[in-house]
Order: structure tokens, then C-alpha cells, then sequence
């Protein structure tokens, strides 16, 4: 060890934490974050200002990137020379800044990504609008410091007269805090500020019909506003920005033409991700994709395939790729030196505050220099006033061995201030002459009112006020332009619904419960006679009980026996052609395992108030109970289902139908008897409720079977028994009785027939299939059944043996593409089936 010196022992732990805390400070106030006065990090203000003193002005010929670099690297930032240029490249980029600060000449790089040309190569000056940000700075309207070596003095603010961090934003990391502010337009900006200047008590909603949402320099669309409102409420919120597109035909083909992209997404990535996901048949309906971009503007194309449908793809590529992009306002400014989130009015406040500061300073700085030059004007009118004094003064100088001799005799004899005596003294003879003494005489009076309005100024607060507003209407007028981002106020988020047409496709469900969604497309046309196609496969035993038509956006409701209600966009259900079976209804919904789905009702829309007010839900159960629910009460999806009636211990859910409340309702019950009632018996109540009676059961052992809701009169009425015993009658035949009765007879039931199993509402149009316990199904056309009366035992409809009964009876559309010939595919295990009587 030296002489002299010493070991001082340190803990690590507490070295390391004020060493890291050190760090941090001179990151967060000397690098990553702006003022909230003049929106300049240290760096671009160093530029700024070393332009500024080097005369690289608007209206001087540029000057070489690297003299100006030298220039600001040598006097005030001793880094890297790259992180010098790189912050004048981006204060010159239209892209990246709203107003650009610079004016560059030569490659100062593209929207694509591509790097500047090396300094060497490119010029640069100032533009007009960033002379503003440096106007009076001579007039100690900013405090100054020492530089690094402390060999000159620089602003630690610029005297800004517009409002920088509000128009052009901010970005940066800092340690343990980051900062990404907006940019905005310089019209909006100045309204807001003029307002709050006008009403110092406004709130922020108020501020917003001014300064309505962010504009980025890359135009685009502000997709929904609740995040903009809550960035101006809080100072941090999500903006969904798009990309701006429109649809065109060339050469026969529908183009996607994207004109402009949101703030901060690199072109050429942006166009290799799209062409990466067309490559991957992630997105599907783009079979080019070509950049025309040019010095007059953005312009990509995305040709599309001949059957694609546009605003499907536009909305997939809104959902997989950067063309819709999200900024996070997270504003994060210095304020007094240490960093605090601000919010729209805060922001808009601070500035307000220093431009306050600011033209006081000036003002204190032109009155003292006014007061300077009227002390040596009063002099001057003191000597040269008369011809007499001006002749003695002229002897006195002349007489003089020297110049302080002079000086003295002067202040003596015309009791003036060294000062003013110093100013005859260096007096040119020309001013001498009559006019240039009338001169000094009018520039003394014109003195003397700047003097006083200077006074004023600094005395009246709303003189003050109106002074910053004029400045900055001033600055509105000179550099305002047109907001670039337009806003979409009934914008969201982009839901999966948005990216699937809204095409016709034919829903089917078997028997056993598998589903499946088939493009309308599929099912063909064929001429009357054709031999058919081959139709839905199925599991053995099993065959298609619901077959319907939707669109893609309809909902699907889901009804169980335990009196529980799912919901399934059709989309959401599986896709498959003809003949594939489809996918079970448990691995779809959120179905206990002792819990079966017993009815399906398409429903258009659910967020449509009109349709849903003037639609119902009808559920019976097995003990005769009936309830009525509006459609509303159902237009909330969950996950795993809502209650949709409350079942009583030993009941269970059996029918549930949708009506338009004008319908008529005909329950059966198992002991043969049929119950007619008009639907407005029934009134509506809430999903909770348990309903209400609709038919009395003829004992504990009897049970409702079925519920038809008809609303047209020429549908028949369709009953089964259990011994395999058939009828259809006309509706007309059931008479109109009061809800809760016992009902008519709607076949007679004997030993022969056995008990009542099912109801249907039929046409000739209809099929009728029949499944008995042992798993065989007969299909045939409802058209074969002759109507007759009420009170008989109908035909028989398939043959059943040793002690066999039917299971199940579904009404389903007549199928067009059923095989005609016996040798034929098809769709149902019907081939095993006895033919009917």
C-alpha cells in the first residue's frame, strides 16, 4: 500500500444500491425521459441548440450532418456520434415525428426500415417550426448550465412556444420505468390549450371534444375510443390502431389496398409477416401481394382469390398482422425534475405554467433593457435638447485633456450618470444633426410606452394570459394542418365473428348427438327423378334427427333435461361435408355427465332488443308443468350454460320450442289425451322460475310426451304409441281449452295400441322416422298417413316382435338427396327396418 494511504472498508450491499440508484437518476433525468416543459430529452434539445448556434437555420443553406454532429458531440453531449445522428435522422423522419424538427437532405431512411446514409453523405438545417421552440432564448427566458467540461453554457429548457410533447410525443426505457406518449395535431393541441387557458376549472371530457384522440404521422385508424379516454383520464390506456384500406377492382380482380399503416409498424416486415401466413394457410383468400409504394405515398396491394371474400380477409389480416397494432399511452414525464404520470390536463397545464414562466421573464428581461437604453436616451436629450447645451457640451469635450477629464465634466455640468456620459461621448457627429435629434426625441417617447406596457404585463395575470393565447393562435395559423389518424368511435375488439362470413350452412344433428355445420353449397339442386347422392353418414344405429338451415352468425340454444340452457354460435360448430359424422355435443359445451341435451332452437339474433322482445322460449317438463320466458332472458352467454327453469325433484325437462307469442300450444300425455291452449296463458316470467301448470295428468304414473307450438293451420297433428300405432289428425279437431285442463282424447288407447309415446306437428313435406328399443328405424313420408279423427286408434306404422316397443319419433325434413333404389347408399340404418302398414 502507498504511503499515506488508507483501506476504508464498504459494504457491498449498500455500494452497490447507491451506486444502482445513481445510475438510475442520471438515466431517468438525463436520458430516456422528456420535460414535460419543452418535450425534449437531453440529446435532442443538445441538437436543437448546437444547430441553432452553429446558424443552421430555415432560411441558411444546409450543412453537412457531420459538421452539425462535430458541432453538438464537441460542445455539449460527449457520446457516441451514432446516438447524436441517430436522434437528428429521427427528428428529420415524416414518419416517425408529427412535426419534424429537421430538415434533411440526402437518405435519411424509409418507413421500410432502411438505414440513413452516413453522415458524411447527408445535410441538414432546421426547419421553421423548430426555430419556434428556440425563439427568445437570448432574452433569459430559460435557465442555463455548464456543459460537461464547463467550458460553455446550455439551456437546460428551450423556451418553447409550441406545445412539443403534446404534437410530436415521446418514447423511451428508462430504469424501472418506460415513457410512450402520443403525438397529436397542433391544431387540436392549441384549441385545448386555449380552452383551459379560458377555463382553468375544465374538466378532462371537456378537454377531449378538443382534442378529440391522438394523430400519428402515418395516418391510420383509431379503432374505439375507450382507450383514448382513458389515456386522457389517467395518463395510460391501450389505442387500437388499423391500417387504412379500401376495396378496388383491377384487371377483373378485387384488390385490398392499404394506403396507410399504423404508427411505428415497419412496411417491409409488416408485408414478409403477411406473405409468411398466406405461405402457412394461416390467412386464406390472397394470391399476391405487391408493394407500389412510392415518393407519393404508401400503397400496398393485396390481390385476392376469385371466390375470397374481402372484408373477411381485410379482417384476418387486422387480426393475424401488424396492420392492426396497439400503442400504449404510458405518460411518463419530467416534472420539476423527477418523473410523474400526467394526464391530459396535467400535460396540457404544465405547459400552460411555463409558458407563463417563460413571458415573464421576457417581459422582465425587455423592460430592463428598455429601462437601459431610455437611461442613456434621457442623457442624450439632456446634452442635445437646445442648440446652447449642445454647444456646451461640444466645448466641454473639446476643452478636455482627456476622455475621463470629458466624461467628468460632463456628469457635472449636466448631472448625468457615468453611464449616460460614457453614451454622448461615443455619440457619432451625424446624430447631431436636426432630424437625428427629433429621431432620438421619438424613439425616447416610443421607449417610455414599451416601458409602461412592459409594467403592465407584469402586473396583470389576464394581460399574461392573452398574451400566450395569441402566440399560440399565432403558431396555429402558421403550422396547423388537417388530423392525419381518423376515428372509428364504434370500433371494439376485433371478435373471431368478424373474420367468418355470414353464410347460409345447413346445421344437422343425429340422433345420438353428434353435430356438424355444412356449406349450403354442398347440397346441390337435382332434377326431379335423379338418383340422389349419398347422404349423411352416421354411427350404426344412429341417423340424422335435426337437420336445418342457418347462417354462420346465428346462435344455436341448447336445452337439457335438467333445465339448463347452452349456447353455440354456429360458427363455433364443427365444420364437415355430406357424408362425415360430425362431433359429439359434450366435447362442445360444458355438459355434466349425467346430463343429456333434449332440445335445439336457431335463433337469429341476440343482441337485436326489437327481436328479442318479440320472441319467447316455451319449455314444458314431463309432469305438466309449462313456463314462457322472453328471448332476452337468454341473450347472456356462460360458459358453462345459464338455468333455464327450475325442474322439481322427480320432473324433467322434455320440449322447449321458440314463438313469436301468437302461437297455439298442444301438449300430450302419455294416457292418450291431447291439451289445446292459446301461448298468451301463459306469462312470461324469469329464468329462475319453476312455471306453472299446463295439462293435469291423469295420475302419478301418467306423463307428458310432447309439445308442439303451431302457429300455421294447416299443419296436422301427428301421434304415436308405443306399440308401434299411428295417426294424423287435423288440428281443427282439437278444441281450444284453458290451460291446466285434462285436454280431449287424441287416439284411443288400448291394450293393443299401448300407451301414448310421441306428438308431432307434420305436413306432407315432412318425413317421419321411428326407432324401436332394439335400435331398428323406419323413414317414410308423412304423406302416405291419411288424416282422420280424434277418437280412434290409427294404423300401424312398423311392425314390432316379441315384446318390442318404439323408443323414438323425430319429424324431419324430406330429404332431395335420398337414393330412390333399394341398392342405393343411404343415409339411415333403414335398410334393416320392417316396411309400414
Amino acid at each position: 500500500m502507498v504511503e499515506n494511504e488508507r483501506i476504508i472498508q464498504v459494504n457491498i450491499e449498500e455500494e452497490m444500491k447507491s451506486s444502482y440508484i445513481d445510475y438510475s437518476m442520471s438515466v431517468i433525468v438525463s436520458r430516456a425521459l422528456p420535460d414535460v416543459r419543452d418535450g425534449l430529452k437531453p440529446v435532442h434539445r443538445r441538437v436543437l441548440y448546437g444547430m441553432y448556434e452553429l446558424g443552421v437555420l430555415s432560411n441558411r443553406p444546409y450543412k453537412k450532418s457531420a459538421r452539425i454532429v462535430g458541432e453538438v458531440l464537441g460542445k455539449y453531449h460527449p457520446h457516441g456520434d451514432s446516438s447524436v445522428y441517430d436522434t437528428m435522422v429521427r427528428m428529420a423522419q415524416d414518419w416517425s415525428m408529427r412535426y419534424t424538427l429537421v430538415d434533411g437532405q440526402g437518405n435519411f431512411g424509409s418507413i421500410d426500415g432502411d438505414s440513413p446514409a452516413a453522415m458524411r453523405y447527408t445535410e441538414a438545417r432546421l426547419r421553421k417550426i423548430a426555430e419556434e421552440m428556440l425563439s427568445d432564448i437570448e432574452k433569459d427566458t430559460v435557465d442555463f448550465q455548464l456543459n460537461f467540461d464547463d467550458s460553455l453554457q446550455e439551456p437546460t429548457v428551450l423556451p418553447t412556444r409550441i406545445p412539443n410533447l403534446l404534437i410530436n410525443g415521446a418514447s423511451g426505457i428508462a430504469v424501472g420505468m418506460a415513457t410512450n406518449m402520443p403525438p397529436h395535431n397542433l391544431k387540436d393541441a392549441i384549441d385545448a390549450i386555449v380552452a383551459c387557458i379560458d377555463q382553468p376549472d375544465i374538466s378532462i371530457d371537456e378537454i377531449i371534444k378538443y382534442i378529440k384522440a391522438p394523430d400519428f404521422p402515418t395516418g391510420g385508424i383509431i379503432y374505439g375510443y375507450d382507450g383514448v379516454k382513458e389515456a386522457y383520464h389517467t395518463g395510460r390506456g391501450k389505442i387500437v390502431l388499423r391500417g387504412k384500406a379500401n376495396m378496388e377492382e383491377i384487371d377483373g380482380r378485387t384488390c385490398i389496398i392499404v394506403t396507410e399503416i399504423p404508427y411505428q409498424v415497419n412496411k417491409a416486415e409488416m408485408i414478409k409477416k403477411t406473405a409468411d401466413l398466406v405461405n402457412e394457410k394461416k390467412i386464406d383468400g390472397i394470391s399476391d401481394i405487391r408493394d407500389e409504394s412510392d415518393r407519393d405515398g404508401l400503397r400496398v396491394v393485396f390481390v385476392l382469390k376469385r371466390d375470397a371474400i374481402p372484408n373477411v380477409v381485410l379482417n384476418h389480416l387486422y387480426k393475424y398482422t401488424p396492420l392492426q397494432s396497439t400503442f400504449s399511452v404510458n405518460n411518463i414525464a419530467l416534472v420539476n425534475g423527477r418523473p410523474m404520470l400526467v394526464n391530459i390536463k396535467e400535460l396540457i397545464q404544465h405547459f400552460i405554467d411555463f409558458r407563463h414562466s417563460v413571458i415573464m421573464r421576457r417581459a422582465r428581461y425587455e423592460l430592463d433593457q428598455a429601462e437601459k437604453k431610455a437611461h442613456i436616451l434621457e442623457g442624450l436629450l439632456k446634452v442635445i435638447s437646445t442648440k446652447d447645451d449642445l454647444d456646451r457640451a461640444i466645448d466641454l469635450i473639446r476643452n478636455s485633456k482627456n476622455v475621463d477629464e470629458a466624461k467628468a465634466s460632463l456628469m457635472t455640468a449636466f448631472e448625468l450618470s457615468e453611464i449616460q456620459a460614457k453614451a454622448i461621448l461615443e455619440l457619432r457627429l451625424q446624430r447631431l444633426t436636426g432630424l437625428e435629434r427629433e429621431k432620438i426625441k421619438e424613439d425616447y417617447d416610443a421607449l417610455m410606452k414599451t416601458i409602461a406596457y412592459l409594467k403592465e404585463v407584469l402586473e396583470n395575470r389576464e394581460l399574461q394570459m392573452k398574451i400566450i393565447k395569441d402566440e399560440l393562435l399565432e403558431i396555429k395559423e402558421k403550422y396547423g394542418d388537417d388530423r392525419k389518424t381518423t376515428i372509428d368511435y364504434s370500433g371494439g375488439d376485433l371478435s373471431i365473428e368478424d373474420m367468418i362470413a355470414d353464410e347460409e350452412v345447413v346445421i344437422t344433428i343425429s340422433h345420438a348427438g353428434y353435430i356438424k355445420r355444412t356449406s349450403l353449397s354442398e347440397y346441390r339442386t337435382q332434377s326431379r327423378g335423379g338418383v340422389g347422392q349419398k347422404g349423411v353418414a352416421t354411427r350404426d344405429e344412429d341417423f340424422v334427427e335435426h337437420i336445418f338451415m342457418a347462417t354462420n352468425h346465428n346462435y344455436l340454444l341448447l336445452f337439457t333435461e335438467a333445465g339448463r340452457c347452452f349456447w353455440l354460435k354456429v360458427y363455433e360448430i364443427p365444420e364437415g361435408g355430406k357424408t362425415s359424422k360430425g362431433r359429439a355435443i359434450q366435447n362442445l359445451i360444458n355438459l355434466p355427465p349425467d346430463d343429456k341435451v333434449l332440445a335445439y332452437i336457431n335463433v337469429d339474433n341476440l343482441s337485436d332488443q326489437e327481436y328479442l322482445d318479440k320472441h319467447y322460449i316455451t319449455l314444458v317438463t314431463k309432469k305438466g308443468v309449462i313456463k314462457k320466458t322472453t328471448l332476452e332472458a337468454y341473450s347472456r352467454p356462460r360458459a358453462n350454460g345459464i338455468n333455464a327453469i327450475t325442474i322439481r325433484e322427480g320432473d324433467q325437462l322434455l320440449e322447449a320450442s321458440l314463438s313469436d307469442g301468437n302461437s297455439e300450444i298442444i301438449i300430450a300425455v302419455k294416457s292418450g289425451k291431447a291439451i289445446r291452449f292459446h301461448e298468451n296463458t301463459v306469462r312470461p316470467m324469469g329464468r329462475n322460475a319453476a312455471g306453472v301448470k299446463a295439462v293435469t295428468l291423469a295420475d302419478e304414473s301418467d306423463e307428458v310426451v310432447g309439445m308442439v307450438c303451431v302457429s300455421d293451420p294447416n299443419r296436422d297433428i301427428l301421434v304415436v304409441s308405443e306399440n308401434g300405432y299411428g295417426k294424423r289428425t287435423s288440428i281443427d279437431e282439437y278444441r281450444i281449452t284453458n290451460r291446466g285442463a285434462k285436454g280431449v282424447k287424441t287416439i284411443n288407447i288400448t291394450e293393443k295400441t299401448g300407451k301414448l309415446v310421441a306428438i308431432k306437428d307434420v305436413t306432407n313435406d315432412d318425413d317421419l322416422i321411428i326407432i324401436n328399443k332394439k335400435g331398428v328405424a323406419i323413414r317414410f313420408s308423412v304423406a302416405d298417413l291419411r288424416v282422420m279423427g280424434r277418437n280412434t286408434q290409427g294404423v300401424k306404422l312398423i311392425n314390432l316382435k316379441n315384446g318390442d316397443m318404439i323408443a323414438s319419433v323425430c319429424r324431419v325434413p324430406r330429404s332431395e338427396e335420398e337414393p330412390s333404389e333399394p341398392n342405393d347408399e343411404t343415409s339411415t340404418s333403414e335398410s334393416t327396418s320392417e316396411s309400414a302398414e
